[in-house]
């Protein structure tokens, strides 16, 4: 994952609200989360979102759904796909280190 902090002191062009999305945690506690990566698992594409108020926080990883062309973010439930897509994602980034 990039260390690029996405805030007002960003000195490039895009529209940082466009990234922002709103998550309920398991307590009932919304979070304003940042969009920071998307990476393809397979044929299916998934983010890795982090805490826009808790930057040290870990990211949270979804996968990105599309109904009536409308995309969304889904939790992943089943254990086997999470496992695979922790994995691919912990490559990415280790490639992206050794770089």
């Amino acid at each position: 994952m990039s260390d690029h902090v996405h805030d007002e002191s960003c000195n490039h062009d895009h529209d940082h609200e466009d990234d922002i999305f709103i998550v309920t945690d398991k307590d009932g506690v919304e979070h304003e989360m940042v969009m920071v990566y998307t990476f393809e698992a397979g044929e299916q594409p998934y983010a890795v979102l982090l805490d826009r108020n808790d930057p040290e926080a870990d990211g949270v990883i979804f996968r990105i759904e599309e109904e009536d062309d409308e995309a969304f973010l889904a939790s992943i439930e089943d254990e086997e796909e999470w496992d695979r897509v922790v994995q691919i994602y912990n490559q990415i980034v280790e490639e992206q280190e050794a770089e």
